[in-house]
């Protein structure tokens, strides 16, 4: 019944009976609170220095500088001498 509109709405129902009106917020916030404590390989909140030499705050700000040139580049234009062959 995983994956079906039925058991949906049966973990809807038991998540509102066990923590309140405000149910599936709190459920999700909580096993993500689990998750994130019990991650030890530290992504972009790391201080931990990497094998690059980077924490993860530093990472973080190439990746984002590289992403941001890439989406305003815009898109690849041909040059005038391959049009005209």
């Amino acid at each position: 019944m995983s994956g079906t509109l039925e058991g949906a709405k049966k973990a809807q129902t038991t998540m509102k009976r066990i923590y309140g009106e405000e149910g599936r917020i709190l459920f999700f916030k909580r096993i993500g609170q689990k998750g994130g404590h019990n991650s030890t390989n530290g992504g972009f909140a790391s201080d931990k220095i990497g094998a690059d030499g980077l924490t993860g705050r530093e990472r973080a700000r190439i990746a984002g500088k590289i992403g941001g040139r890439v989406s305003r580049r815009g898109k690849a234009k041909k040059n005038k001498e391959e049009e005209n062959d």
